[in-house]
Parts: C-alpha cells; sequence; structure tokens
C-alpha cells in the first residue's frame, strides 16, 4: 500500500513505473537519492558514486527541487545530506546549510567536514575557530579527501603539526587536485617534511597551472625564468606571469613588470625608487 503522496514521491513512483518494478518505499528512496545526485551532487564528493557526474554549482532554479529530493534521500543518505546542505546554500539559507553539514559529517561524510572547517576557518556563517577548523580538516584529510588535504595545509597544517605527515598526505591528495598540487609543490620546493627537489616541484607546479591555479602559474613563471627544476626560458616565464596576473595574482603582475621595467633607480642609501622602462 502506497503511503507516500505524490508531492513527496510522484517522480519515484514515475521512475518505479518507467523501470517496470514494484514501488515499495526502497525504489522510491532511490528514486530520490538518483533525483538529488542528478542537480545537487557535488563533482568533488568522495561518496559520490563514479556514475554521477555532479555539478559545480547548483543551477537556481534547481535549488527548491534539490532541496525537496534530497531532503527525503537524506534520511538514508549520508551523501544526500551534504547534497542537501549544498542545495540550502546555494539557496543563501546559510544556517540551514550548515545544520545539514553537520549531520552528514556525523555520518562520516568528509566533503562536510571540509565545509564545515572551511566555515570555522573563515568565519563565514560561525565564530571563527582555527582549532576546530584543523580538527574538522584533519578528519576530512585523513578520510583522503584531496580538499580535506589542500585546505589542511592552506591552514597552517604542514607547519603547526606534522610536516611530514602533511607532505604525505598532500601527496594523495595531488593525485586529482590542483590546490594539493600546488601546496605540495612548495614544500618540495622549499624542502619542507622531506627533501628538497625542485625537479618534482616543477612537474607539480606544471599540472597545476594546466589547470588554471594561478599560484601554479606564478611558480611556473619563477621556475621557468631562473631554470629551476628543469630547462630556463624566458619566453615561457613571461607566458606564465601573464596568465596568473590575468587572474589576479598581484607577486605575478609585479615578475612582469619587473621583466618590463629591468633597470631599477635607487636612492643615496640604495633603497628602490622605482623601476625604469625603455
Amino acid at each position: 500500500m502506497m503511503t507516500r503522496s505524490w508531492a513527496a514521491g510522484g517522480s519515484a513512483v514515475l521512475l518505479a513505473l518507467l523501470l517496470g518494478g514494484t514501488i515499495t518505499s526502497a525504489h522510491a528512496q532511490s528514486a530520490d537519492l538518483v533525483l538529488c545526485d542528478r542537480i545537487a551532487a557535488d563533482p568533488a564528493d568522495p561518496d559520490k558514486p563514479a556514475d554521477v557526474k555532479g555539478v559545480t554549482e547548483i543551477a537556481p532554479g534547481d535549488v527548491s527541487t534539490a532541496i525537496k529530493y534530497c531532503r527525503v534521500a537524506s534520511a538514508g543518505s549520508r551523501r544526500a545530506m551534504y547534497g542537501l546542505g549544498r542545495a540550502y546554500a546555494a539557496g543563501g539559507q546559510t544556517a540551514e546549510a550548515l545544520a545539514a553539514y553537520r549531520k552528514a559529517a556525523d555520518k562520516g561524510s568528509s566533503a562536510a567536514m571540509v565545509e564545515l572547517g572551511v566555515a570555522y576557518a573563515t568565519g563565514v556563517g560561525l565564530p571563527k575557530d582555527d582549532a576546530k577548523a584543523r580538527q574538522l580538516l584533519e578528519r576530512a584529510a585523513a578520510a583522503g579527501n584531496p580538499r580535506g588535504i589542500s585546505n589542511l595545509a592552506a591552514l597552517g597544517g604542514g607547519a603547526s603539526s606534522d610536516p611530514v605527515k602533511t607532505r604525505a598526505l598532500l601527496a594523495k591528495g595531488a593525485e586529482s587536485n590542483a590546490e594539493a598540487q600546488y601546496q605540495l609543490g612548495m614544500m618540495m620546493a622549499d624542502g619542507i617534511g622531506g627533501p628538497k627537489d625542485d625537479a618534482g616541484a616543477r612537474a607539480l607546479f606544471e599540472k597545476a597551472a594546466g589547470q588554471g591555479h594561478p599560484g601554479a602559474l606564478m611558480q611556473m613563471g619563477a621556475f621557468a625564468q631562473a631554470g629551476r627544476g628543469g630547462p630556463k626560458d624566458s619566453d615561457a616565464a613571461k607566458a606564465y606571469y601573464e596568465k596568473a596576473a590575468a587572474l589576479g595574482n598581484a607577486d605575478a603582475k609585479a615578475a612582469l613588470k619587473r621583466s618590463d621595467c629591468p633597470y631599477v633607480l635607487k636612492d643615496k642609501r640604495g633603497n628602490m625608487v622605482t623601476n625604469l622602462c625603455f
């Protein structure tokens, strides 16, 4: 006997009929999860099945629909609970989003842990608390979440806890995440948490730069200009700087100015006054 209303389970009924199956609560729940995934799944969520594409941003017109189906599906799925949080966030309902993320994190969602960690780190929607942020990001990183790993490093995980462990975690995250590639490259370039490796750092910067990471583009410019970890190439360096500058990287803008205006005018005390361009 079907007890759910059409408003709550109409799509589930339709899906079951299309599939020619018997309508049961399990089928209905699966249909709600399918619909939640279709419009609210995060492409970077490790819980996401491989056959679910996900969406980087939930379309404004899909927010209410996502909330509807993800709320039903969240009763039996931490992935849907995280999706519900994303839907609330997309609709500007910050308190509801954080509540959903907390429930998903309690059920083991590493993606939800990252969102909560970022909220604590930035003080957006929650009181700023670096200790809580680090705790959540460490849990996400330990679960292998690439965003957890890269955000932990950005928060200072390498400096304040165990740089060797952080470097190992970043190596895992660098398999698929541009920020992790960049952070690991910086550690390798400076010899933090392990041996210094200019060639390895350059290779990682190149991977991240290929994905449009501003910091990695800047580093590739610097490495190419100096011939560090690979061949020296002034033209390539300038091209990397230009791409990084176009993305707002201030260091790249300064590097471009230095390359276009290489002569430095100094005062009597040797302090730089300005660059001269010819």
